[in-house]
């Protein structure tokens, strides 16, 4: 990691951007296929230098080629600093390299504040099965490395590349370097904490897949739970008893933080506030949940355990956002006639735990009906394989897919380098819960004698589903925070939060700011303007 100066205008030494297509780099196996300038314009916030290669082309076990796409975006005034833009999901195609900066503000991204930033499809792509259906993205499971890829090592093998062509581009080196991903792209970034950690100087994680694995065998537990509802699993719980749901959490907690503003700032106090049976109907009852409803939402919050009673991923919490769309969506009911409005965790998840996190990898039909019947067939007690090893797949998909010191986190060397780290989680994630990064990080804190604050900040945010949206106020400016950290040694301490346009949860909270107070802080109402943030404290 180095810092020099800020820097704001083309290097004597600059190279022209046609130029890196001949441009020897002196890189095994890089192949630069294309490099143009870009002017400014629709989908170009500033004149820029587009690059597209790939690097590390091979063919692979199970005789498909593989190698990892990427494209590069070098602003003509550059800022001296660079963004790894680590994406979601399966990863599989190249997004473009913009840089979101996880603000709620799309048109504020790194590459029109002049940062160099660069994506990937992490080593495999995910067109190349296109009769495989929603299968088609996860057939890379078969082939080894391309799940070592996947998991870690596309971005330990792309980085420095990215890098070296930045400062041979630009004549000079890089000041600062930045990781910035949400979801599976958080979990990267927690990754390459441990694996590569004097890469970044900063990383920004919101909501990371921190166990993805142990997270997809939620999936199954999940569409199990809801099939003893309903023989249609999207139709388990409607819209409406949802939203009972959630005014009942709002009715026992909304107050817990000294203010019922529809936001439950006290999420700790209210898991031991709020009781599900409450809901459940008795004879005369309007209003309420079916005894069979109630017991699927305790045992989802439960989450997973096997026969012998043993936990498999995380319990979840109880909170407002469960009525946010974001959360039917992925758990419930995903809206879309293409997948049989089956939820995501279904028609997106279920092909993952079958090829990418069994071992050895499940083949399994695309269509939403083979991958539901997947995981109504899944078997907590023999079909569990994340933590297995066999000769053909050495490494099992904990031990690719997680940190290196995830079950005892202390990112001793990350801290030695001066790495900073912010992290973000919304408590009504209904992919990766938020119980299971409160956890990983109390155990970070507690390995690092109560001061991991020093180098990762964690925020938890009330009523957010799996990215931005739901109940919540989820428009701040966590990267923004984290530059300051890194560049000018200004520790955070709270976000200030405010809701994103046109919230249709909280419509009363539209010109309100709130404070996001760092784990295991909350914000409490001491009396004052209640739509103004100053009128919290963190405690």
């Amino acid at each position: 990691m180095i810092a020099t100066g800020w820097a704001s205008s083309a290097s004597a030494g600059q190279l022209d951007c046609a130029e890196l297509t001949t441009h020897e780099f002196g890189i095994d196996g890089l192949v630069i296929g294309s490099a143009s300038a870009e002017p400014e314009g629709e989908g170009s916030p500033v004149p820029h230098c587009l690059v597209q290669g790939h690097i590390g082309e091979r063919t692979g076990a199970d005789g498909n080629t593989y190698r990892i796409s990427f494209e590069l975006r070098l602003p003509d005034e550059w800022n001296e600093r660079f963004v790894h833009q680590f994406n979601g999901g399966n990863d599989g195609r190249v997004v473009p390299a913009m840089g979101s900066l996880l603000n709620a503000d799309d048109s504020d991204n790194a590459l029109s504040r002049n940062y160099a930033v660069v994506s990937s499809d992490a080593g495999h792509d995910g067109s190349a099965h296109p009769d495989a259906g929603f299968a088609g993205g996860t057939k890379f499971g078969f082939d080894p490395e391309a799940r070592s890829d996947y998991g870690y090592s596309a971005v330990m093998k792309l980085n420095p590349v990215a890098t070296q062509i930045v400062e041979d581009y630009y004549g000079k080196g890089i000041a600062y370097s930045y990781g910035v991903g949400t979801s599976n792209g958080g979990r990267h970034g927690l990754v390459q904490a441990t694996r590569s950690p004097e890469a970044f100087d900063g990383i920004l994680a919101g909501y990371p897949g921190l166990n993805l694995p142990k997270a997809a065998v939620q999936h199954a537990w999940d569409i199990q739970s809801f099939k003893a509802v309903s023989d249609d699993v999207t139709q388990a719980f409607s819209n409406d008893e949802l939203k009972l749901v959630a005014e009942a959490v709002l009715e026992a907690c909304d107050a817990l933080d000294g203010l019922a503003d529809g936001i439950v700032a006290d999420s700790q106090a209210c898991q031991q506030t709020f009781d599900i049976s409450s809901l459940t109907c008795g004879e005369t009852s309007n209003n309420c949940l079916t005894s069979t409803q109630v017991d699927a939402l305790r045992r989802i919050h439960a989450g997973p355990v096997n026969s012998a009673g043993e936990e498999l991923y995380s319990d979840w919490a109880w909170d407002r956002g469960i009525e946010g769309r974001g959360w039917t969506a992925w758990k419930l009911n995903s809206g879309s006639e293409r997948m049989n409005n089956l939820p995501r965790i279904a028609t997106l998840g279920a092909s993952s735990l079958a090829m990418v996190f069994s071992n050895p990898p499940q083949d399994v039909g695309g269509d939403p009906d083979s991958l539901v019947s997947f995981l109504l067939d899944y078997d907590f007690d023999t079909d569990v394989t994340i933590d297995a090893s066999t000769a053909e797949f050495p490494e099992a998909p904990m031990e690719f897919m997680t940190p290196t010191d995830v079950e005892d986190p202390e990112m001793a060397d990350f801290r030695e380098a001066g790495g900073k780290m912010i992290v973000f989680h919304g408590m009504s994630d209904p992919v990766f819960s938020a119980l299971d990064t409160i956890e990983w990080y109390e155990k970070l804190d507690a390995n690092n004698g109560g001061n991991a604050k020093d180098f990762v900040m964690f925020y938890t945010v009330p009523g957010m589903n799996h990215g931005f949206g739901g109940p919540a106020t989820d428009k701040f400016a966590a990267f923004d925070a984290l530059v300051d950290w890194v560049e000018n040694g200004e520790q955070p301490d709270y976000l200030v939060a405010t809701t994103t346009p046109d919230n249709p949860y909280l419509p009363e909270l539209a010109d309100a700011t709130r404070k996001l107070c760092p784990y295991p802080a909350i914000a409490r109402y001491q009396g004052g303007d209640e739509m103004d943030h100053d009128s919290f404290v963190c405690q």
